[in-house]
């Protein structure tokens, strides 16, 4: 006789949307088919999770795994490893920095053919909003783009030719045929003439410092582009983005728009959340990222405005490179992105939870539900609820550990919170159902994530 269940998770502390119970988790054929108080033994597998705290699966929209043509800085072997050992189930992989860039169909078919069979987890794509290839909006919508990403400054090397930041005619315009295909447009909102121009006088002067690069990229270059964007938004009706936020008074721009009925969600990310400008001083160029992060007043302030909901959820950003890349002393050249994948959980439950007693409620719903929500996963991802797909992480809280450089599954080991003392940790992540990820024996060797195109998702832009 069949059993009635593939796997139970048995007596874990469930985090629902709006409460946390100690329940079983049943699952068969990947689906969450039951939850309850002893729901029986009748399983092929019995995981005990007393103890234990249950989550839905990390959904991150914002990752740079830069394949075909870069896999050599991350692929989407080494870097899906790593999110899935972060408690990630689902990503969406951004459209820069491979080569060719996701800016065309044929671009995209060829990254599809790298990504099939080489993920741990689930993944969508975003595609490319750049000058030149508006007439490509429609054919890569209709392949299955979750969305489009659009640079208000400089992406920089590698494909800056093909991958540049919008000339407002092309922001115009790609907003206006977003709109009609009834897309997301992600949004990198830091004002080009301002950082550009800033960035040339620091090395006119030789002025490279950590805190030099700061100062050449202020909050002032961040709000005036979000303010552009979002009049652009609102002439349009084109559903929009914001990635990486960095500073609460965008967040509160962005806020106020919301309350105008302007179509916007708005991510920042754990290093704003985690490190401050001491900390890009203190780190050197590994922790460096555009926008750069903040002080601690600034930061204290971003706590405050998502602890009172401002923020709808919570992204990586996850964007490696190859090591020399981050050796100069001069910080206006060396490569800006952090390589995050694999901590970005365990850095919103350990500041945000156990330090600053933000309910689990509230973290699921910035990690899991409202990036569901958004780009059309839910229902079947976002939650754990009867139907879902059975997306999950086990998480040890109170349990500290040091992460070390040997414990870091990304190509390169760059990772910023290296020799950080964690105090909670993943013990366990299931995709549809597979276990994917067990921290004993790290992540399994079968590789099982789907593509999620973006034409079989629900409309989440609305």
């Amino acid at each position: 006789m069949a059993n009635h269940f593939d796997l139970i998770i048995r007596g874990g502390s469930i985090v629902l949307r709006d409460e946390v119970r100690m329940l079983d988790i049943g699952v068969k054929s990947g689906k969450i088919v039951a939850l309850g108080e002893q729901i029986g033994e009748d399983a092929e597998t019995i995981v005990d999770a007393r103890g234990m705290t249950m989550m839905a699966g990390m959904i991150d929209v914002h990752v740079h795994l830069n394949e075909p043509g870069l896999g050599i800085w991350e692929g989407f072997a080494s870097g899906s490893a790593a999110l899935a050992a972060g408690g990630c189930t689902t990503y969406m992989d951004m459209p820069l920095n491979g080569v060719p860039p996701t800016v065309t169909l044929a671009a995209m078919q060829q990254k599809l053919a790298t990504a099939e069979a080489q993920s741990h987890v689930d993944y969508a794509l975003w595609g490319g909003l750049v000058p030149g290839h508006l007439d490509d909006l429609e054919a890569l919508n209709e392949a299955g783009v979750v969305g489009f990403k659009a640079f208000m400054s400089s992406p920089g090397e590698p494909g800056e030719e093909a991958f540049s930041e919008e000339d407002d005619r092309t922001l115009w315009e790609g907003m206006k045929r977003i709109a009609r295909l009834n897309r997301v447009l992600a949004i990198h909102a830091e004002s080009e003439s301002l950082v550009s121009q800033l960035g040339r006088i620091r090395q006119v002067e030789g002025t490279v410092s950590a805190k030099d690069y700061s100062s050449s990229r202020p909050i002032l270059a961040e709000l005036e582009a979000v303010n552009r964007a979002l009049f652009y938004a609102e002439q349009t009706g084109c559903p929009l983005h914001f990635v990486h936020i960095s500073s609460p008074a965008a967040i509160m721009v962005i806020a106020k728009a919301k309350e105008r009925g302007v179509n916007v969600t708005v991510e920042t990310c754990p290093h704003y959340l985690a490190l401050t400008r001491v900390n890009l001083e203190k780190f050197g160029p590994k922790a460096k990222c555009a926008p750069p992060q903040q002080s601690k007043q600034e930061q204290d302030m971003l706590w405050h405005v998502l602890r009172l909901g401002y923020i709808d959820m919570i992204s990586s950003d996850h964007s490696p490179c190859l090591g020399d890349l981050k050796l100069s002393d001069n910080y206006l050249e060396t490569w800006g992105g952090i390589a995050e994948a694999q901590s970005s959980l365990e850095l919103m439950l350990d500041e945000g939870h156990l330090k600053r007693k933000i309910p689990l409620t509230q973290l699921t719903e910035m990690l899991s539900y409202a990036p569901a929500k958004r780009f059309g996963l839910h229902p079947r991802k976002g939650e754990i609820r009867i139907g879902a797909d059975a997306d999950l992480v086990m998480i040890q809280l109170n349990k500290a550990y040091e992460l070390t450089d040997e414990q870091l599954l990304d190509r390169h080991k760059q990772s910023p919170y290296a020799g950080k003392t964690f105090s909670c940790k993943v013990a366990a992540t299931w995709s549809n159902g597979n276990l994917v990820y067990e921290k004993s024996s790290g992540v399994q060797p079968v590789k099982m994530g789907n593509w999620l195109s973006g034409s079989q998702l629900v409309d989440g832009s609305a």
